[in-house]
């Protein structure tokens, strides 16, 4: 599975993909910054970023796409900026029809360390190790891309198996026809 890890931000919107699947070695595709500059309005900034996503969808063709759950922050100002730009990684992805999960920074935090209060340096040392890099990616934001991806990759296939399931034994889910078999019959 090739996945598109988004980090949001104005200032700078980190990037990466990372293909595998889970139990396997991961390997990084490519992983950057979409940077837009601070004294830029803020719609023309989002069409940047828009444009720098739409890049990376094109010339990587991921088969999903993960960004950060966008949480309160105490300066409103830049949890705004971050769920702009949440929402435009979000309507990249879904003008393509490619599946969009959203991830908490805890969670990342828990896949890729094994503690959902890791800091960003312990965030960037495990990307290291995980995809086998010689450093850690430069800005933070960009590792944490990465990590997004990685989470997805590890925990999004046991996630869409949960929600199939739980659609399944909902009231009213439809059911399929018992299959009839030489002796007997199982249901499904």
């Amino acid at each position: 599975m090739r996945v598109l890890g988004v980090d949001p931000g104005l200032t700078r919107c980190g990037v990466g993909v990372v293909d595998g699947v889970a139990g396997r070695p991961l390997r990084m595709v490519a992983v950057g910054v979409i940077r837009t500059p601070a004294e830029q309005d803020t719609p023309e900034r989002l069409v940047l970023i828009e444009r720098g996503i739409d890049a990376w969808l094109d010339e990587h063709r991921p088969e999903a796409v993960a960004v950060e759950r966008v949480f309160s922050q105490h300066n409103v100002r830049t949890v705004m900026g971050t769920a702009q730009a949440s929402a435009v990684a979000m309507l990249c992805a879904a003008r393509r029809g490619l599946p969009v999960a959203l991830h908490t920074p805890s969670e990342v935090k828990a896949a890729v360390t094994g503690t959902g209060r890791a800091d960003k340096a312990q965030v960037g040392a495990m990307v290291t190790r995980l995809l086998r890099l010689p450093a850690p990616p430069k800005p933070a934001d960009a590792a944490d891309a990465l990590a997004l991806a990685i989470c997805h990759i590890w925990r999004g296939a046991a996630q869409q198996r949960l929600a199939r399931a739980t659609a399944a034994a909902a009231p009213g889910a439809r059911r399929s026809a018992p299959v009839r078999v030489a002796k007997g019959t199982i249901e499904p």
